[in-house]
C-alpha cells in the first residue's frame, strides 16, 4: 500500500514536472518575437558599443587598437566634451519643467466643460502630428535674422534683433524654445487623460464644504495627477537628454559648440569624425547619466507619488 503511495506521488510529480516544462516552452515560443527583436536591436547595439568604447577604429568602425580607458579619460580631459556635458544639462533644466508646466496649465484648462473646448484641445495637441524635420523649419522661418516673425516682433517695441541661432548667449535658448513646443503635445494629452481619470466625486465633495478652485487645484487635482506627473517627468527628462533633430537642422552644434549636446555631439564624432571608438565611450557616458537619473527619479519623486 506504502509503496503503491509512493508510485503515485512520483508519477504526479514527473507530470507536474513535464506540465511546467510544456507551459515554460510555450512562453519562450510567445516572448520568442519580442527576445530576437530586442536581441538585434536593443542588447547586441549596447553590447557592440560598450566593446568598442575600448578601441581605436579604422574609417569603417573596425576595432584596430585596444586602448583600454583612454576614450574615457579623453572625454574627461576634453573642453569640447565638457562644454556639451553642461549644454546638455543646462538644455534640460530648460525645457522640462518648462514643458511640464504650460502642458499641465493648458491641461486644466481643457479639462473645463466649456463650450468648443474640443478644438482648444486638438490645437493644444496639434504638435503630435508634426515631424521634427518640418516643426524645425518652421522655427528656422521665426528665427530668421532679418525677416524672422520673431524679430520683426523685437523691432515693434523698439529691441534690437537677436541672432537667435547664431549668437552663442542665445542659441540653446532657441532649441530650448523649439524643443518646448514640439514637446508640448504629447504631454498635454497624456496630462488630459490623467485629469479626466480622476474621481468627479471627489470634487463634489469638496464644493459641498465650500472649497474654492486653487484648494481644490493643489488639494486633489495635483496629488491624484502624481503618477501622470511622476510618468511624464521621467519620459521628459530621457527625451531630453536624446534631443538631437532638431540641433542637426537648425545649428549643427554651433555656434562655438553651444548646442552641441551629448547626442549631436556622438553623431558628430561617429558619422563625421569617423571616430567610433570615442563616439562609443560617449554613448556609453550618456546611458550612464540617464541611467542615474531614471533611478533617482524612481528612488525620491516616486515617493511623492499618490496613487488611487
Amino acid at each position: 500500500m506504502q509503496s503503491s503511495r509512493s508510485e503515485l506521488q512520483d508519477v504526479f510529480m514527473k507530470q507536474k514536472r513535464k506540465t511546467r516544462r510544456k507551459n515554460f516552452i510555450k512562453g519562450i515560443m510567445f516572448l520568442l518575437p519580442s527576445i530576437i527583436l530586442f536581441s538585434l536591436f536593443l542588447f547586441y547595439p549596447m553590447i557592440k558599443t560598450l566593446y568598442l568604447s575600448f578601441f581605436l577604429t579604422d574609417m569603417a568602425g573596425t576595432p584596430t587598437v585596444f586602448v583600454g580607458l583612454d576614450n574615457y579619460i579623453q572625454l574627461y580631459t576634453s573642453d569640447i566634451f565638457r562644454k556639451s556635458f553642461i549644454s546638455t544639462f543646462l538644455f534640460v533644466l530648460y525645457i522640462v519643467p518648462t514643458s511640464i508646466i504650460i502642458a499641465l496649465f493648458l491641461a486644466v484648462l481643457a479639462n473645463e466643460k466649456l463650450k468648443g473646448v474640443g478644438l482648444f484641445r486638438t490645437m493644444y495637441s496639434s504638435t503630435m502630428g508634426i515631424s521634427v524635420a518640418a516643426g524645425s523649419i518652421f522655427w528656422m522661418y521665426l528665427f530668421n535674422p532679418s525677416m524672422g516673425l520673431l524679430n520683426e516682433a523685437l523691432g515693434v517695441i523698439g529691441i534690437d534683433s537677436i541672432g537667435w541661432l547664431t549668437d552663442p548667449d542665445w542659441a540653446l535658448i532657441a532649441i530650448s524654445l523649439t524643443t518646448i513646443w514640439m514637446n508640448i503635445g504629447f504631454t498635454f494629452l497624456i496630462l488630459l487623460g490623467g485629469l479626466q481619470s480622476i474621481d468627479q466625486s471627489l470634487y463634489e465633495n469638496a464644493n459641498i464644504e465650500g472649497a474654492g478652485y486653487f484648494r481644490k487645484l493643489f488639494q486633489i487635482t495635483v496629488p491624484m495627477l502624481s503618477p501622470t506627473l511622476f510618468f511624464v517627468l521621467v519620459v521628459t527628462i530621457i527625451n531630453a537628454f536624446q534631443t538631437f533633430g532638431q540641433i542637426d537642422i537648425l545649428t549643427k552644434g554651433g555656434p562655438q559648440y553651444e548646442t552641441n549636446l551629448i547626442v549631436y555631439s556622438i553623431y558628430r564624432e561617429a558619422f563625421v569624425n569617423r571616430q567610433f571608438g570615442p563616439a562609443s565611450a560617449q554613448a556609453v557616458v550618456l546611458f550612464v547619466i540617464i541611467l542615474i537619473m531614471t533611478v533617482v527619479q524612481f528612488k525620491f519623486a516616486e515617493r511623492k507619488v499618490h496613487y488611487q
